[in-house]
């Protein structure tokens, strides 16, 4: 399929400042973090985070009364948004899903301001939103302390890339893993990407399978490390470069340096909300580079197949 779907935002319609109201609301109770810091957080990393987030349908994950009671996940924004707000309708069994796609500092601040504390993005991006133009691994370690096999695991991934000639950029996932992700030239479908990280995932296994694994049901995971490649179907979201996720702390999904990793300076959680602004004033947006060293994936799937042959 090669459909494309606009993207709907009113061009007479200007945008107005975003107030954010109840900025005292509590949203991390152990940290003291309140909506308004959080506005504010996501208001500092916009130019950063926006060339990431462009164009991507936006799923965001709410937290009304913060992170000690569960949240819940908005696809939809049919009802309720500013009309400046860009959005795109995508089909979904039995009907259509209105997306947000934020492309600016005020979309970011319409979010937040909804409590949303992570934003969940595509790896595709509107107009194109069968040709992904990104493919992502979640490395998921059942046990948050084995962070010498986390971190193998992850370097063993970029190398195994660099043997299809495709270069990788790492950043933390806030949560218990690191996200790898490859820059792709979107010419490949969604069904094209899922194969390709699928094999990579499963040379991975072959490669160590005492540490590695591609069951995703705990049970059958034991002590290794899940290699997730189900972030590369349509419609699969993955955190977004620079969100907040919502756990103590407030860490962040935040881009990291493979020199980094292999001296053993970051971790799944190292950056928080409140150390970002220093952080990127000091590496600036390490994730960059990514965004104009795009790849085909013609010839990595003609080295995959001799590399799955010989593995």
């Amino acid at each position: 399929m090669d459909h494309a779907w606009e993207v709907a935002a009113p061009a007479s319609v200007e945008r107005s400042e975003v107030i954010i109201t109840h900025p005292e609301k509590i949203m991390f109770p152990a940290d003291g973090i309140t909506k308004g810091e959080l506005a504010s957080y996501y208001e500092t990393i916009a130019p950063v985070m926006l060339p990431h987030l462009r164009g991507r349908p936006v799923t965001m994950e709410r937290f009304h009364r913060g992170i000690s009671v569960p949240g819940f996940f908005q696809k939809d924004v049919s009802k309720g948004f500013p009309e400046w707000l860009e959005r795109v309708e995508v089909p979904k069994h039995g009907g259509t899903v209105h997306h947000p796609i934020v492309n600016d500092k005020e979309g970011l601040l319409w979010l937040a301001n909804q409590n949303s504390i992570t934003i969940h993005v595509w790896p595709s991006r509107a107009p194109n939103l069968y040709q992904p133009d990104i493919c992502v691994f979640d490395l998921d370690p059942m046990k948050a302390d084995d962070q010498e096999q986390l971190r193998a695991a992850a370097l063993g991934l970029r190398d195994l890339l660099d043997e299809l000639g495709l270069p990788s950029w790492i950043k933390t996932s806030g949560s218990k893993g690191f996200h790898i992700a490859v820059p792709l030239d979107g010419k490949s479908d969604f069904g094209t990407v899922a194969r390709f990280a699928q094999v990579i995932g499963e040379i991975m296994v072959k490669r160590d399978p005492e540490n590695l694994t591609q069951e995703f049901s705990k049970v059958d995971r034991g002590d290794r490390i899940l290699v997730d490649t189900g972030r590369n179907g349509y419609s699969a979201t993955f955190a977004a470069a620079y969100t907040v996720r919502a756990k103590p702390g407030a860490p962040v999904s935040a881009p990291c340096s493979w020199e980094e990793l292999e001296r053993g300076e970051v971790g799944p959680k190292s950056f928080t909300l409140r150390m970002m602004a220093q952080r990127v004033s000091e590496v600036g947006d390490l994730w960059a580079g990514m965004l104009r060293r795009k790849r085909s994936l013609r010839r990595p799937i003609e080295k995959l197949k001799k590399l799955r042959e010989s593995a």
